[in-house]
This record gives structure tokens, C-alpha cells and sequence, in this order.
């Protein structure tokens, strides 16, 4: 795996300042479907809610924004738009009075008309739709990055997080629309090879560089990984969105200290807009290394950002990030063999899911009440594979739901089942992708396949490592001392064959120190063992509960949630 000693080595931050209308000279867009949205006559409640939608906007009234967005959005969609689109930005722009707000609130409206294209149209978005949409995000990030000033705009964290996430599947569905096309060839219908030669001619739309840059640059623009550092190693932890907390500047190292004058000086760090996109591009570029299969890259883009799950829920308050951010924490950590790590990350998320499944359940959110279900199913899987090459104790709760509804799964892991193992990690797993574009004048038949084939196969060597000592384990809890020759014989190997298995048991029992990158490995086994004279001497590491720390732990977490509370009232 390629290792770098952070990001910032090899990426030079330059903001993304590609010019939009540069496409209109390579790219000829059939914009009829748009055109006959012109003379789409509006009901007067859509009409009503968009002049709304935009006063609110332009006022910064920030709880009706959010109401609009959540609910006046959703509920318009559903009864006008269930299978259409919403109006064309021309359609509306004569609403529109021309002030200050104007241009951003058509490019946040295309936005969501896109978003609603590919949530909601039959058959998908078509390839007009895919570029105009990546147009729209170039203009709107060009919007942000290229201010000499903070924008003058509140945004729900709802809807920023939204804007990151949509822009980073809008990617991953293009690479996907694009490798499926491709792979037809020349003799697919003259359509087909009009958009083929359309996406060769137009290489640099949705292109990788480009989708990493505008993450970098909102993580660089909004200096987030400051702010965080600051916040990490603070003896008070105070959320990022409450800016008039007063901080106790003696309770931070002299490097803190000069990172909170810098900070203090930066109008962008101090814009909620910014501070939370730059935090969210974070989770993307945790969700697009994974994608690419680079954990290492992936794991290391949090280095700042708190994993606990109760600290994340101040910082970004948002569910979907939340679970998002540990699902591919959790993946990340699970292809890197830090089990253990995997397995709290997996256990966290998945009692956090059950606290607040019904924020979820309202119709509004339905189709995000369908993801975060997925994604729970995808969570438990991945925490049965990482049980089954780590076994350990987790919460009562999760380990009885996970007997009680993957019983037959969780038997046929016992048994090395190999065949369940890799369906398994097909549907827990994400949707992988290649940074390369395809080669256009040859694609083979396994092209779209090839990254998850390559990730499957790292995951398969592993899973044949760990089905060898999977019996070694079980006897070694029998015993405190056994011959190495008595334990070959219960194998059927030979005392050689059994000492190069007892090598692999110890090396897969190793995991690297938590919230670490560097490579320091530590047993967290409950059997351990060494050898002497060809006889081992197993040792049974595991340590009976303190229940003096559990108390503390407590007391500590209700501190954390108190704090904020505390600091609102002064």
C-alpha cells in the first residue's frame, strides 16, 4: 500500500478555479428537456415556496431555511415532482429580484434540482444532466474558495453536509455511468458511441484531480485541522459551532496558543460556512480514499478529527455524517488489520443508530431512513468478519442482536465458510473505484469490476491467513502448557508447519496502538503464549473489569455533555 507521511506532502493546494463556461466550447448539452421546463406552468405553492425559500436566505433566517429545506423541499417533491423535475433555474430566474443573493441561490437551487434528477427521474440522469450538474459545483465552489472574504451565508449543517456528500456520489456515479458505457464500444448503437466520443473529448469533467482538489481546498481554506488540533488536545472541548465561547488560553501548550491567535485572525475559520464544509470534506476524503482503496490515505485524513462518537455528535451534528464517518473508519481499519479498532468503531455506530433511529423515521427523510438501514446491515456484517478474525468482548446488547439475527451467518464464519465470507464482504463492502479513466479505445469485460476484484483479494489472502489458526486458538485456550508436537498431532501438521502457523497466530494477534498511525503493534489477545524447549506455555491475558474505571469513564462522558451546557448559560 502507498504510505505518505501526510497528505500535505503530496498535494499542492491550489483552489479549484477551472472556468465553468469553458465547457460550452467542447460540449454541445441537448438542453430540450430544459427548455420545455421554461414553459412549465408553476403551481402557485411551488411558486410561493421558491420566493420564500429565497427571502430566507437573503435574510439568514436561518430556522426557516432549514424548515424549507427539510420539509417544504421534500413535501413539494412528493406531491408535484414525484416523477419529474423540479422547474429549470430559467424558469424561476424572473422571480428572483436581482440582489446580492441572487446568483447563489439559482446555483444552491440547481443544486437541489440536480439532486432531485438523480434521487428521483426515471432512469436516472443523462449524460447532459452529469455535466451540467458538475458545472453547477464548479461554479459553486468557485463561489466559496475564490472570496477574498467569507460569504455572507447561513447555511443549515443539514444542507452542507448534503452539498459534500451529494458531490462525491454525483463523482462515484459518473465513474460508474462511464465505465458502463465505455465497455459497450464502437459497435454499440450510434447514441451510445456519441456519448462514448462526447466523454473521451471531455476528460477533465468529474475528473479525479479535480474532485480531490475542491476537498483539499475547503479543508485549506477553512483551516480545520487547526481548529481541531486545538480542539482535540484542549482540556475543555467546546464545539466548533458555538464562536462566542470564551477559552481558557492557559489550559493549551504554547503551539496551541499560537495556532488559537492565528485562528482568531482568520475570518474564514471563524465562518460556520466554512468551518463545517471544511470539516465534511474531510469525511469525503475519508470516504474517497476508501473508495480507491488507499486506508492508509483514508484513515489519515482524521488524524485531527475526534472519533469518539459522542464528541463527533458535537462537532457535526449530523447523523448521516456520523454513521457515514465510521462506517468507512471502520472499513478502512478492518483492511488495515486493526480489528480491535474496527470492532469499536462498528459497536459505537451501531448503538448510536439504535439511540436515534427515530430522528430517521419521519416521510420527509424516508429515503434517508432506507440508507441508514443499509448502512446499519452493512455495519453488523462487517462486525461479524472482524469478530470472527478477533474475537472479543463488545456490548451486551449488540452481541445478543447479532446472535439473534445472523445466527446462521455468524455459524457458517466458525466453520471458514468461504463462500459466505466473500458475499459477505460484497454487500457490506463499499462501491470501489479506479482513479485511472478508462482506456477508450479498449476497455476489457472486467474493467468495472477491477477495483472490487483487486480489494477482494487482498481480503480473501487475509481471510486464508486467518482460517489456519483459527483451530490453534481454540486449543490453546484449553491448555496453560502443551507440547508442540501433542498440538501439531490435534492439526494434523507437522511440529515445523506448526511453529510457522504459531509465528502467523502471533503476528495476526497484534494489532497498531489506537488513534496512531505510525506502525507500533501491541497483543490485545486474551491468549497469549511462548516457546521454550519445544513446549508452549500459553498465559490467559485477560484481565478482570475494574469497575473503578467504568465509574470514571462515566462520570468523564457526562462531564463532555454537560460542558456545552455550561458554557451557553455564562
Amino acid at each position: 500500500m502507498y504510505h505518505q507521511e501526510s497528505i500535505e506532502n503530496d498535494y499542492e493546494y491550489q483552489y479549484y478555479q477551472q472556468d465553468a463556461d469553458s465547457l460550452d466550447n467542447r460540449v454541445v448539452i441537448d438542453l430540450e428537456f430544459e427548455r420545455q421546463q421554461q414553459s412549465y406552468k408553476m403551481n402557485d405553492a411551488v411558486k410561493s415556496f421558491i420566493t420564500h425559500f429565497y427571502r430566507s436566505i437573503q435574510n439568514g433566517k436561518i430556522f426557516e431555511i432549514t424548515h424549507d429545506y427539510e420539509y417544504g423541499w421534500n413535501m413539494l417533491s412528493e406531491q408535484y415532482f414525484k416523477t419529474t423535475t423540479w422547474p429549470s433555474v430559467e424558469s424561476i430566474e424572473s422571480m428572483i429580484p436581482n440582489e446580492s443573493m441572487k446568483s447563489i441561490f439559482l446555483i444552491l437551487y440547481k443544486e437541489m434540482y440536480f439532486r432531485h434528477i438523480y434521487a428521483s427521474l426515471q432512469g436516472g440522469p443523462t449524460l447532459e444532466h452529469r455535466f451540467e450538474s458538475y458545472r453547477n459545483y464548479v461554479q459553486l465552489f468557485n463561489a466559496i474558495l475564490s472570496a477574498e472574504r467569507p460569504l455572507d451565508l447561513e447555511l443549515p449543517i443539514q444542507w452542507l453536509w448534503d452539498i459534500i456528500d451529494e458531490f462525491i456520489y454525483q463523482f462515484q456515479s459518473f465513474c460508474q455511468y462511464r465505465a458502463k458505457q465505455v465497455k459497450k464500444g464502437p459497435n454499440a448503437p450510434s447514441n451510445i458511441v456519441e456519448e462514448i466520443q462526447m466523454l473521451k473529448q471531455n476528460s477533465d469533467v468529474w475528473n479525479v484531480h479535480s474532485v480531490l482538489n475542491v476537498l483539499h481546498s475547503l479543508v485549506s481554506k477553512s483551516n480545520i485541522n487547526k481548529q481541531l488540533e486545538v480542539l482535540k488536545h484542549a482540556t475543555l472541548s467546546l464545539t466548533i459551532g458555538n464562536s462566542n465561547a470564551n477559552i481558557d488560553q492557559t489550559q493549551f501548550t504554547k503551539h496551541q496558543q499560537e495556532l488559537l491567535m492565528d485562528l482568531e485572525n482568520d475570518l474564514f475559520a471563524q465562518s460556520s460556512l466554512y468551518k463545517m464544509l471544511g470539516y465534511f470534506s474531510l469525511v469525503g476524503l475519508l470516504r474517497l480514499n476508501s473508495l480507491f482503496g488507499d486506508y492508509y490515505l483514508a484513515v489519515n485524513a482524521m488524524h485531527y478529527v475526534e472519533l469518539d462518537i459522542h464528541k463527533q455528535s458535537l462537532i457535526a451534528r449530523v447523523p448521516s455524517c456520523i454513521i457515514t464517518t465510521c462506517y468507512y473508519v471502520g472499513f478502512a481499519y478492518l483492511m488495515m488489520r486493526r480489528y480491535e479498532d474496527a470492532i469499536k468503531v462498528f459497536v459505537d455506530a451501531l448503538i448510536y443508530i439504535q439511540r436515534t433511529r427515530t430522528m430517521f423515521q419521519a416521510p420527509a427523510r424516508s429515503l434517508l431512513n432506507d440508507m441508514i438501514a443499509k448502512q446499519n446491515e452493512q455495519i453488523f456484517y462487517l462486525l461479524a468478519i472482524a469478530l470472527n478474525f478477533y474475537p472479543m468482548r463488545i456490548d451486551d446488547s449488540i452481541n445478543s442482536y447479532l446472535k439473534e439475527k445472523y445466527s446462521e451467518r455468524l455459524v457458517k464464519l466458525q466453520r471458514g465458510d468461504r463462500d459466505e465470507l466473500t458475499n459477505m464482504f460484497h454487500y457490506a463492502c463499499p462501491k470501489f473505484l479506479s482513479p485511472v479513466p478508462p482506456n477508450f479505445e479498449g476497455v476489457t469485460d472486467q474493467y468495472l469490476m477491477e477495483p472490487y476484484n483487486q480489494q477482494l483479494k487482498v481480503f480473501m489472502d487475509e481471510v486464508n491467513q486467518q482460517l489456519s489458526i483459527s483451530d490453534i486458538r481454540s486449543f490453546l485456550k484449553l491448555y496453560t502448557t502443551l507440547p508442540i508436537a501433542k498440538l501439531a498431532s490435534f492439526i494434523n501438521k507437522t511440529p515445523d508447519e506448526l511453529k510457522a502457523i504459531l509465528l502467523c497466530f502471533k503476528h495476526k494477534m497484534s494489532n497498531i496502538e489506537s488513534d496512531q498511525i505510525s506502525e507500533e503493534f501491541r497483543s490485545s489477545s486474551e491468549v497469549d503464549f511462548y516457546i521454550i524447549n519445544d513446549m508452549v506455555h500459553i498465559a490467559d491475558t485477560k484481565v478482570a473489569t475494574r469497575f473503578s474505571d467504568f465509574f470514571i469513564r462515566q462520570i468523564q462522558k457526562t462531564n463532555d455533555v454537560n460542558l456545552p451546557l455550561i458554557l451557553l448559560t455564562q
